[in-house]
């Protein structure tokens, strides 16, 4: 299907020199009066987000770009101070998304007839280290926090110590045996730092080496995630994980990972669930080092690491050294919840959600103090929940339940998605789908939308379906080995068995109709250099309608879920298809 184009009048393009700031030099024309009838403009007018006419507005109907524009100019301003768990910036968001839910017309569905659901948090931050080194035989060479390392602790101690600890090169790290791969070999871990290569073994493969494809390929799986990496070394005893950073398999650049400032967030834990002591990366240039005066080949290494005859080892007289105060808090973060109950299946769920945090104020490589707004990271998914849920509120009762989702603490690792996954305010059971936004395209309207995970479940065909009416196409991620399905909301939903459609621009280049794919790369390279960053911030040249045609889709998909008695189905080769077999019953044996 090819998209009808509605011109309005003659216009000109201002030669501004780029996307550096991810602000954009849009059309100034005329607008249409069809325009004007969809609520696309704002209590002050029409912004250039909605005046160049080329795309009708019926294809995003019935999500109005200038409200969606305005929600993320609220939550990326310097008021809400990069929206940081636990900080005043969170009680000024939490409060202004329960005023938009109450606006709306919404029902509070948190705890105890109220908007919120609470999420223990427990919140570290290193300081300046006392000792920071890894002594050899003969010297020691000293390391640097943000530059040569990144670390932090999720334990709730007062001090990071570690005096001498053996380090030993697990490669990347992976035990898989359904995949026929292993790379511990049963070494104990206890007491030692575990220093892992980021992504998956076949990341960096040839195609004629034996682990080609075995893990997907370009394509991350969850083996290649930093997060699987940290949970492994905690279940083997490690006190500590260094993971080799390199820009290309963790898909962000150094400046990304320092970005929290030596804090971090977890759920409280005890016991057997405790992370290790230390978590962090290492630069490439210093492990390269570190390696060396142990005297090992790291990128000679690197190739052993894909084999599946590996074996860990251990750093020659190598040991490593740290210690730092840390300041503890107890906090309790909150996700605020929505929703509009079913006229007939009140029990059964279709939610919509993003994520409301960003990284607060810290400081940047220079050591200057900076807000990281979050504008789009992930003010616009915040941004197309309350659009969704206003579209809903005008429309008659859904039969089912449909519940809007504003979670905590994403960036730190899908925490408050994860606290609702496992203490759910609806039965997972029939919670038909899960549909999440995070990072929606301000470069305008597209021919095309990227699915991450796309072939995983019944519901992205839904998706797909729905852009073709839409005369778009959905394309699977360009770019897998960033690993963004398993970096969004929605995962912790999939691991519970529900389906899930998530949609995140940052997967492939958009195909814009102005400028075509070229315009496209342009603004998603220009936008990583501000993910995480202060630069992550609104500008009122964004053309915010491509973001609004994504809302759109979800919405529709949504809305026929939230009317009907259908249940999404896992293909049969997905990861998560077994865990919702298991609750089949409950929905009708579906």
């Amino acid at each position: 299907m090819m998209r009808k184009t509605q011109m309005t009048g003659r216009c000109s393009t201002p030669q501004d020199g780029g996307l550096r700031s991810l602000r954009r030099g849009l059309l100034v024309c005329a607008v249409s009066f069809a325009a004007l009838a969809a609520g696309v403009g704002g209590p002050q007018g029409l912004s250039r987000v909605a005046q160049a006419a080329d795309v009708s507005p019926s294809v995003y109907a019935p999500i109005s770009p200038q409200r969606m524009s305005d929600a993320m100019k609220v939550l990326g301003s310097d008021a809400f101070e990069g929206r940081a768990p636990g900080s005043p910036g969170e009680a000024r968001t939490v409060a202004w998304l329960i005023e938009q839910y109450k606006q709306i017309g919404l029902e509070p569905a948190g705890e105890n007839g109220g908007w919120t659901q609470r999420v223990p948090l427990q919140h570290t931050r290193v300081g300046k280290p006392d000792l920071l080194q890894v002594a050899y035989a003969k010297n020691i060479l000293q390391l640097e926090q943000t530059k040569d390392v990144y670390f932090t602790t999720g334990r709730g101690v007062d001090r990071l110590k570690i005096q001498n600890a053996p380090m030993v090169f697990v490669g990347y790290g992976v035990h898989a045996p359904e995949r026929g791969w292993d790379d511990f070999k049963g070494v104990d871990l206890k007491g030692k730092i575990a220093v892992f290569l980021i992504n998956d073994p076949d990341f960096d493969a040839k195609p004629d080496e034996a682990v080609a494809g075995k893990f997907g390929g370009r394509a991350m799986t969850y083996y290649g995630r930093w997060t699987y990496k940290y949970e492994e070394a905690a279940r083997r005893g490690a006190i500590g994980a260094l993971i080799v950073h390199d820009t290309a398999g963790a898909a962000y650049e150094w400046s990304t990972v320092i970005a929290p400032g030596g804090e971090s967030f977890d759920i409280a834990q005890s016991g057997e669930n405790q992370p290790v002591l230390m978590q962090g990366w290492i630069s490439t240039p210093a492990a390269t080092k570190v390696f060396a005066q142990a005297g090992l080949d790291l990128p000679a290494l690197r190739v052993q690491a894909r084999q599946a005859s590996f074996k860990p080892i251990t750093l020659p007289k190598a040991r490593f050294s740290i210690n730092v105060p840390v300041e503890v808090s107890h906090l309790e973060s909150q996700n605020v919840l929505g929703k509009l109950t079913g006229s007939k299946h009140p029990d059964e769920t279709v939610m919509f959600g993003a994520h409301w945090d960003a990284f607060g104020m810290s400081k940047d490589a220079e050591g200057h103090e900076v807000i990281r707004h979050g504008a789009i990271d992930d003010g616009s998914g915040v941004a197309g929940v309350l659009e969704i849920a206003r579209a809903f509120k005008a429309g008659p009762q859904p039969e089912r339940t449909v519940m809007f989702a504003s979670w905590t603490a994403e960036e730190r690792g899908l925490l408050g998605s994860a606290w609702y996954a496992a203490h759910p305010m609806a039965p997972l059971e029939k919670t038909a789908a899960n549909f999440t936004m995070d990072v929606l395209q301000m470069a305008g309207p597209s021919h095309n939308v990227f699915m991450v995970g796309a072939g995983q479940d019944t519901v992205q065909d839904d998706v797909a379906a729905a852009a073709e009416k839409q005369g778009r196409v959905m394309l699977p991620e360009a770019m897998p080995e960033r690993g963004a399905f398993y970096r969004a909301d929605h995962l912790p939903f999939a691991r519970a068995g529900v389906p899930v459609a998530a949609l995140m621009d940052m997967a492939g280049y958009p195909d814009l109709l102005k400028g075509g794919v070229p315009a496209g790369r342009k603004w998603l390279q220009d936008y990583m250099v501000c993910y995480h960053q202060a630069c992550d911030a609104w500008s009122p040249d964004w053309d915010v309608r491509g973001a609004a045609e994504d809302v759109a889709l979800l919405y529709t998909v949504g809305r026929t879920l939230a009317f009907s008695q259908s249940w999404p189905q896992w293909k049969p080769g997905s990861e998560f298809a077994a865990t919702r077999a298991k609750s089949a019953a409950v929905r009708g044996g579906q």
